[in-house]
């Protein structure tokens, strides 16, 4: 069954019309469906930023796997069936495999999500926020799939930055090793997630669409097969600033290793506590920075397509 990957991966009627037609494609993950916001909100969410990206002329492909199939680009019905399954797998380039093999139904996270792109040669994926080096990761090396794929996958992701729960100076540090190129767009400053400013200085800062789109065609000239990660500062009306999240971070963190949450479960559990701590502003920001980074990503997917 599994000798040819046509048999178990379906790009939908409209995927298919795109690229048919060479019309601009963005990828979107699918654990914000089933693990990053609360219902009815993941559903809307997921909707509204499909709905967005057909506005700027683009092709929304979200990306899951259901019943073993990979699916680049879901129906209104699947979206629906999705966000209302407890069950889900959240799926990473580790559990991928065999949960296709066993014919389970999962959402892909970044790291998947990258994988399934590049399959699917979609050069641009919009997400919230990358996953990397947690606190602490020096002593239980809890560091997220998303920067070794960032590596070896070549699309164009765009963020809001890391999510502002991790490490971010150890988290860049590791995409410099991995030669991963971190590219703020009009900012001085990396982002973090729901703070425009981490406070960590930003190495490669891109003014225009055209200057990160024209980034993304020179390295593949140059024989570099790493992602270009795009950090998008969430709107200055939206956002939470870091003197008002970090103490709540850090208290939801001791939470966490109280009782002993880790891996796949950690992040989950963290904006959990978060969105509690703010009284529902967390979810506010997270819907309007994904919204910014879909418009940015329309942009760009728009522009690699002009000669």
């Amino acid at each position: 069954m599994y000798t040819d990957i046509n048999k178990f991966i379906h790009l939908s009627d409209e995927i298919i019309a795109a690229k048919e037609n060479n019309i601009p494609i963005v990828a979107l993950e699918s654990t914000i469906i089933t693990h990053g916001m609360p219902a009815p909100d993941n559903y809307e969410i997921a909707l509204e930023a499909e709905h967005l990206i057909r506005r700027n002329e683009c092709v929304p492909a979200t990306i899951a796997i259901l019943d073993g199939i990979i699916k680049i680009g879901l129906s209104k019905n699947e979206i629906q069936t999705l966000s209302k399954n407890a069950g889900a797998v959240k799926l990473s380039t580790d559990n991928l495999p065999l949960n296709i093999a066993k014919q389970k139904t999962g959402s892909t996270t970044v790291a998947a999500t990258l994988v399934l792109s590049a399959m699917a040669d979609i050069q641009v994926f919009a997400t919230g926020g990358i996953g990397g080096a947690h606190r602490g990761c020096e002593t239980d090396f809890d560091i997220s799939a998303d920067l070794k794929q960032l590596e070896k996958s070549p699309v164009n992701v765009i963020c809001a930055g890391p999510k502002a729960i991790l490490d971010i100076p150890k988290t860049i540090e590791i995409l410099e090793s991995l030669g991963v190129p971190l590219i703020t767009y009009k900012s001085k400053n990396i982002p973090a997630f729901w703070s425009r400013d981490s406070g960590v200085k930003s190495a490669l800062v891109a003014e225009t669409v055209t200057e990160i789109s024209n980034s993304f065609k020179i390295q593949s000239m140059l024989g570099l097969k790493s992602g270009q990660l795009i950090c998008n500062p969430i709107p200055l009306k939206d956002e939470i600033s870091i003197e008002i999240i970090e103490p709540l971070i850090q208290r939801s963190i001791k939470l966490a290793n109280k009782h002993n949450i880790t891996g796949k479960d950690l992040t989950p559990f963290l904006l959990t506590q978060i969105l509690q701590n703010t009284e529902g502003k967390s979810l506010k920001s997270n819907k309007a920075l994904l919204l910014n980074n879909i418009d940015l990503a329309s942009k760009i997917a728009i522009n690699l397509k002009c000669d």
